[in-house]
């Protein structure tokens, strides 16, 4: 497996990525231990499903031969984008923080932050890995349009979650339930303003946050090779 990473450069990304996911786990366990409160315990859970995206995303970046099939990329695509919204799930948890707790806001905040850092992560990283695996089936100037798109598409299943409660399995479970409040909040936008509301301005921050990430990423490439 670690040869398989190495050889593919996924080994510093999944040693950085796994290290960061014990950080989180620990101090939200010191959080736990010290006031014996599991108020914060569900951020792992809820770190885990931002962690599957990109574990798709890895699967197909090391076994390339999964690329050949344009009927399993899209396949693929779609149950990606299913769990891609967990990502940027977590920064709403910052919901969550009370003034009245047993620990200060700001330890509490830290914990939240830690959580939604790491999320947004998994999940730019893997949105890169999806870019790279449609090179060879879109034009190239077609790509960051996309990324765009799949951005505000996935404030649209933050909202989803957070406010309608549905989960990315809900799919299996409850499909035309999901379908009836998703079609009626595109027939009739004007009665859910609220809904494109945060749909439109958490887009726009997702967006504002992954391209700032990409500049930084090219500016370092370009630093590289000169």
């Amino acid at each position: 497996m670690f040869d398989t990473l190495r050889k593919y450069k996924r080994l510093q990304e999944t040693l950085f990525l796994g290290t960061l996911c014990v950080v989180c786990f620990a101090i939200s366990v010191f959080r736990f231990i010290h006031t014996h409160s599991t108020m914060f315990l569900f951020l792992n859970w809820n770190l885990f499903l931002a962690f599957v995206p990109w574990f798709f995303s890895s699967l197909i970046t090391i076994k390339p031969q999964l690329q050949q099939s344009k009927i399993f990329i899209f396949t693929f695509l779609c149950a990606w984008l299913l769990f891609f919204p967990n990502a940027p799930y977590i920064l709403t948890d910052l919901f969550h923080l009370r003034l009245q707790t047993s620990v200060p806001m700001w330890f509490d905040l830290m914990l939240i932050l830690s959580f939604a850092w790491t999320g947004l992560l998994f999940g730019f990283m893997s949105l890169w890995d999806i870019e790279k695996a449609l090179e060879n089936l879109i034009h190239k100037k077609m790509i960051p349009v996309l990324s765009i798109l799949l951005l505000f598409l996935s404030s649209f299943g933050v909202y989803l979650g957070r406010y309608l409660r549905w989960n990315s399995w809900d799919i299996l479970r409850d499909p035309f339930g999901i379908m009836n409040d998703v079609t009626d909040r595109f027939l009739n936008p004007f009665a859910y303003t609220y809904t494109w509301g945060m749909t439109i301005f958490m887009g726009l921050f997702l967006n504002i946050m992954y391209w700032s990430f990409k500049l930084i990423k090219q500016r370092n490439d370009k630093t590289m090779t000169t």
